[in-house]
Protein backbone atom coordinates (compact mmCIF):
# COMPACT_ATOMS: atom_id res chain seq x y z
CA UNK A 1 0.00 0.00 0.00
CA UNK A 2 1.31 3.42 -0.93
CA UNK A 3 1.18 6.55 1.20
CA UNK A 4 -1.96 8.61 0.58
CA UNK A 5 0.08 11.77 0.68
CA UNK A 6 1.06 13.82 -2.29
CA UNK A 7 4.49 13.05 -3.72
CA UNK A 8 4.55 15.53 -6.59
CA UNK A 9 5.82 19.07 -6.22
CA UNK A 10 6.29 22.23 -8.21
CA UNK A 11 4.40 22.53 -11.47
CA UNK A 12 5.11 19.03 -12.71
CA UNK A 13 5.47 15.56 -11.27
CA UNK A 14 8.81 15.83 -9.52
CA UNK A 15 9.45 14.10 -6.19
CA UNK A 16 9.86 16.15 -3.02
CA UNK A 17 11.77 15.15 0.16
CA UNK A 18 10.07 12.63 2.44
CA UNK A 19 10.40 11.73 6.11
CA UNK A 20 9.90 8.06 6.86
CA UNK A 21 7.92 6.80 9.80
CA UNK A 22 9.28 3.95 11.86
CA UNK A 23 7.94 0.88 10.13
CA UNK A 24 9.70 -2.38 9.44
CA UNK A 25 8.63 -2.26 5.83
CA UNK A 26 9.00 1.52 5.63
CA UNK A 27 5.80 1.95 3.63
CA UNK A 28 4.38 5.07 5.20
CA UNK A 29 5.89 8.44 4.45
CA UNK A 30 5.14 12.08 5.14
CA UNK A 31 6.48 15.36 3.65
CA UNK A 32 9.36 16.84 5.59
CA UNK A 33 11.31 20.05 5.84
CA UNK A 34 10.60 23.46 7.33
CA UNK A 35 7.71 24.20 5.00
CA UNK A 36 5.71 21.13 5.96
CA UNK A 37 6.53 21.38 9.64
CA UNK A 38 5.38 25.00 9.81
CA UNK A 39 1.91 24.31 8.44
CA UNK A 40 -0.63 24.32 11.27
CA UNK A 41 -4.34 24.59 11.77
CA UNK A 42 -4.07 28.38 11.80
CA UNK A 43 -3.71 28.44 8.01
CA UNK A 44 -6.90 26.45 7.56
CA UNK A 45 -8.82 28.52 10.11
CA UNK A 46 -8.20 31.63 8.01
CA UNK A 47 -9.62 29.91 4.94
CA UNK A 48 -12.64 28.48 6.71
CA UNK A 49 -13.59 31.78 8.30
CA UNK A 50 -13.27 33.57 4.97
CA UNK A 51 -15.58 31.01 3.37
CA UNK A 52 -18.04 30.70 6.23
CA UNK A 53 -20.70 32.74 4.43
CA UNK A 54 -20.55 30.67 1.25
CA UNK A 55 -23.13 28.00 0.41
CA UNK A 56 -21.39 24.65 0.14
CA UNK A 57 -22.37 21.44 -1.55
CA UNK A 58 -23.05 18.21 0.33
CA UNK A 59 -21.29 16.04 -2.24
CA UNK A 60 -22.75 13.79 -4.87
CA UNK A 61 -23.49 10.81 -2.62
CA UNK A 62 -26.54 10.15 -0.51
CA UNK A 63 -26.44 12.35 2.58
CA UNK A 64 -25.44 10.54 5.71
CA UNK A 65 -27.64 10.78 8.78
CA UNK A 66 -25.00 9.77 11.29
CA UNK A 67 -22.44 11.74 13.28
CA UNK A 68 -18.93 12.75 12.18
CA UNK A 69 -17.14 9.71 13.64
CA UNK A 70 -19.61 7.33 11.96
CA UNK A 71 -19.05 9.08 8.61
CA UNK A 72 -15.30 8.41 8.84
CA UNK A 73 -15.87 4.83 9.99
CA UNK A 74 -18.07 4.24 6.95
CA UNK A 75 -15.43 5.71 4.66
CA UNK A 76 -12.77 3.49 6.21
CA UNK A 77 -14.98 0.43 5.68
CA UNK A 78 -15.15 1.23 1.97
CA UNK A 79 -11.41 1.89 1.86
CA UNK A 80 -10.57 -1.41 3.54
CA UNK A 81 -12.78 -3.24 1.08
CA UNK A 82 -10.78 -1.77 -1.80
CA UNK A 83 -7.49 -2.52 -0.07
CA UNK A 84 -8.42 -6.17 0.40
CA UNK A 85 -9.28 -6.48 -3.30
CA UNK A 86 -5.85 -5.05 -4.05
CA UNK A 87 -4.53 -5.14 -7.57
CA UNK A 88 -6.85 -7.98 -8.44
CA UNK A 89 -9.14 -5.23 -9.66
CA UNK A 90 -7.86 -2.57 -12.10
CA UNK A 91 -7.42 1.09 -11.20
CA UNK A 92 -10.57 2.18 -13.03
CA UNK A 93 -12.67 -0.24 -10.99
CA UNK A 94 -11.09 0.90 -7.72
CA UNK A 95 -11.77 4.49 -8.76
CA UNK A 96 -15.42 3.74 -9.58
CA UNK A 97 -15.98 1.94 -6.29
CA UNK A 98 -14.35 4.70 -4.23
CA UNK A 99 -16.04 7.61 -5.98
CA UNK A 100 -19.36 7.46 -4.07
CA UNK A 101 -17.60 6.81 -0.75
CA UNK A 102 -15.35 9.85 -1.21
CA UNK A 103 -18.29 12.01 -2.33
CA UNK A 104 -20.27 11.06 0.79
CA UNK A 105 -17.42 11.62 3.23
CA UNK A 106 -15.69 14.70 1.76
CA UNK A 107 -17.03 18.15 0.91
CA UNK A 108 -14.84 18.33 -2.18
CA UNK A 109 -16.29 21.64 -3.36
CA UNK A 110 -15.43 23.43 -0.13
CA UNK A 111 -12.05 21.72 0.04
CA UNK A 112 -11.27 23.09 -3.43
CA UNK A 113 -12.10 26.63 -2.29
CA UNK A 114 -10.02 26.34 0.86
CA UNK A 115 -7.04 24.93 -1.05
CA UNK A 116 -7.17 27.80 -3.57
CA UNK A 117 -7.77 30.47 -0.92
CA UNK A 118 -8.52 34.14 -1.65
CA UNK A 119 -7.94 33.67 -5.39
CA UNK A 120 -11.22 31.73 -5.54
CA UNK A 121 -13.23 34.96 -5.48
CA UNK A 122 -11.70 36.22 -8.73
CA UNK A 123 -12.62 33.09 -10.70
CA UNK A 124 -15.82 33.00 -12.73
CA UNK A 125 -18.45 30.31 -12.02
CA UNK A 126 -17.42 28.15 -14.99
CA UNK A 127 -13.79 28.15 -13.85
CA UNK A 128 -14.85 27.30 -10.30
CA UNK A 129 -16.89 24.33 -11.50
CA UNK A 130 -14.01 23.00 -13.62
CA UNK A 131 -11.61 23.31 -10.69
CA UNK A 132 -14.02 21.55 -8.32
CA UNK A 133 -14.38 18.68 -10.81
CA UNK A 134 -10.62 18.42 -11.38
CA UNK A 135 -9.88 18.48 -7.65
CA UNK A 136 -12.47 15.73 -7.09
CA UNK A 137 -10.94 13.56 -9.84
CA UNK A 138 -7.49 14.03 -8.37
CA UNK A 139 -8.61 13.25 -4.81
CA UNK A 140 -10.40 10.03 -5.81
CA UNK A 141 -7.47 8.97 -8.00
CA UNK A 142 -5.10 9.50 -5.07
CA UNK A 143 -7.04 7.09 -2.85
CA UNK A 144 -7.47 4.58 -5.69
CA UNK A 145 -3.72 4.61 -6.32
CA UNK A 146 -2.36 4.67 -2.78
CA UNK A 147 -4.68 2.13 -1.19
CA UNK A 148 -4.12 -0.72 -3.62
CA UNK A 149 -3.16 -3.55 -1.31
CA UNK A 150 -3.71 -5.07 2.11
CA UNK A 151 -1.21 -6.48 4.60
CA UNK A 152 -3.21 -6.57 7.81
CA UNK A 153 -3.63 -2.81 8.24
CA UNK A 154 -6.55 -1.52 10.28
CA UNK A 155 -8.11 1.82 11.14
CA UNK A 156 -9.27 3.05 14.53
CA UNK A 157 -11.74 5.93 14.96
CA UNK A 158 -12.23 7.84 18.20
CA UNK A 159 -16.03 7.83 18.70
CA UNK A 160 -15.92 11.18 20.55
CA UNK A 161 -15.11 14.07 18.15
CA UNK A 162 -13.48 17.21 19.52
CA UNK A 163 -15.56 20.37 19.06
CA UNK A 164 -13.65 23.29 17.51
CA UNK A 165 -14.59 26.73 16.26
CA UNK A 166 -14.52 25.38 12.71
CA UNK A 167 -16.31 22.06 13.13
CA UNK A 168 -15.76 18.65 14.68
CA UNK A 169 -12.32 17.04 14.73
CA UNK A 170 -12.37 13.25 14.39
CA UNK A 171 -9.18 11.56 15.52
CA UNK A 172 -8.17 8.31 13.82
CA UNK A 173 -5.16 6.07 13.34
CA UNK A 174 -3.94 3.89 10.51
CA UNK A 175 -2.28 0.92 12.20
CA UNK A 176 0.08 -1.20 10.06
CA UNK A 177 0.45 -4.86 10.94
CA UNK A 178 4.15 -4.37 11.66
CA UNK A 179 4.76 -0.67 12.22
CA UNK A 180 4.02 2.53 14.14
CA UNK A 181 0.48 3.95 13.91
CA UNK A 182 -0.07 6.97 11.69
CA UNK A 183 -2.31 9.70 13.13
CA UNK A 184 -4.94 11.02 10.71
CA UNK A 185 -7.37 13.66 11.98
CA UNK A 186 -10.38 14.88 10.01
CA UNK A 187 -11.90 18.34 10.40
CA UNK A 188 -15.59 17.97 9.61
CA UNK A 189 -18.45 20.35 8.96
CA UNK A 190 -22.18 19.74 9.20
CA UNK A 191 -23.93 20.43 5.90
CA UNK A 192 -27.34 21.91 5.21
CA UNK A 193 -28.66 18.34 5.00
CA UNK A 194 -27.38 17.64 8.53
CA UNK A 195 -24.76 15.21 7.29
CA UNK A 196 -21.10 15.54 8.27
CA UNK A 197 -18.33 15.87 5.69
CA UNK A 198 -14.57 16.30 5.79
CA UNK A 199 -13.15 19.73 4.96
CA UNK A 200 -9.49 18.98 5.75
CA UNK A 201 -7.18 16.16 6.80
CA UNK A 202 -4.36 16.56 9.32
CA UNK A 203 -1.34 14.29 9.39
CA UNK A 204 0.11 13.76 12.87
CA UNK A 205 -2.36 16.28 14.24
CA UNK A 206 -0.81 19.41 12.71
CA UNK A 207 0.00 19.14 9.00
CA UNK A 208 -2.98 20.39 7.01
CA UNK A 209 -3.38 18.66 3.66
CA UNK A 210 -5.03 21.70 2.09
CA UNK A 211 -2.65 24.26 3.54
CA UNK A 212 0.32 22.40 2.06
CA UNK A 213 -1.29 22.67 -1.37
CA UNK A 214 -2.29 26.31 -1.27
CA UNK A 215 1.11 27.83 -2.10
CA UNK A 216 1.47 25.65 -5.19
CA UNK A 217 -2.10 26.18 -6.34
CA UNK A 218 -1.66 29.95 -5.97
CA UNK A 219 1.58 29.88 -7.98
CA UNK A 220 -0.06 27.93 -10.81
CA UNK A 221 -3.06 30.27 -10.89
CA UNK A 222 -0.78 33.31 -11.04
CA UNK A 223 1.30 31.92 -13.90
CA UNK A 224 -1.13 29.77 -15.89
CA UNK A 225 -4.62 30.77 -14.76
CA UNK A 226 -7.50 28.50 -13.82
CA UNK A 227 -7.11 26.30 -16.90
CA UNK A 228 -3.46 25.72 -16.02
CA UNK A 229 -4.46 24.47 -12.56
CA UNK A 230 -7.17 22.22 -14.03
CA UNK A 231 -4.60 20.83 -16.45
CA UNK A 232 -2.08 20.17 -13.65
CA UNK A 233 -4.64 18.35 -11.51
CA UNK A 234 -5.78 16.23 -14.45
CA UNK A 235 -2.17 15.37 -15.34
CA UNK A 236 -1.56 14.20 -11.81
CA UNK A 237 -4.74 12.16 -11.76
CA UNK A 238 -3.68 10.52 -15.03
CA UNK A 239 -0.21 9.78 -13.61
CA UNK A 240 -1.81 8.09 -10.58
CA UNK A 241 -3.85 5.91 -12.91
CA UNK A 242 -0.72 4.49 -14.52
CA UNK A 243 1.57 4.69 -11.47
Amino acid sequence: MHSIYWRSGGLGLHPRPWCRLRSRRDRYAVPCGKRAASVTRRVLITGVLALASLTTSAGNGKAATTGPAATIAGFYDALLGIMKEGRRIPFDQRYAQLQPAVARAFDLALMTRIAIGPDWARLNPAQQRRLEAAFARYTIATYANRFDGYSGERFTVDPSPVATANGALVRTHLIPADGQPVSLDYLMRQTARSSWQVIDVYLNGTISELATRRAEFTAVLDKQGAEGLVRMLDQRAAALRTG
